[in-house]
């Protein structure tokens, strides 16, 4: 098993684990574990892509083709010799 130490814990937060942990008759220790078991074993939010999330808020109101953009061939770069 692993350990970890977390250094510069802020005194009100560490009250509080110290109350949550009395109040599930438990460690400090223990309610920590708890803790970070239960933050890590749930299941992640995906944040769908930019998008996907515009195309699913705008379908409803019908979609629409864009003109295409008339493009001239690239420039030469500038030269740097003088």
């Amino acid at each position: 098993m692993a350990s970890i130490t977390i250094r510069n814990l802020d005194d009100g937060l560490k009250t509080r684990l110290r109350i949550r942990a009395a109040t599930h008759n438990r460690s400090m220790e223990d309610e920590a574990r708890d803790i970070l078991r239960n933050a890590l074993n749930a299941e992640a939010v995906v944040s769908p892509l930019l998008g996907d999330s515009v195309h699913e808020l705008f379908a409803p109101l019908g979609g629409f083709d864009l003109p295409p953009i008339e493009r001239e061939p690239m420039r030469e770069p500038p030269g740097f010799d003088t």
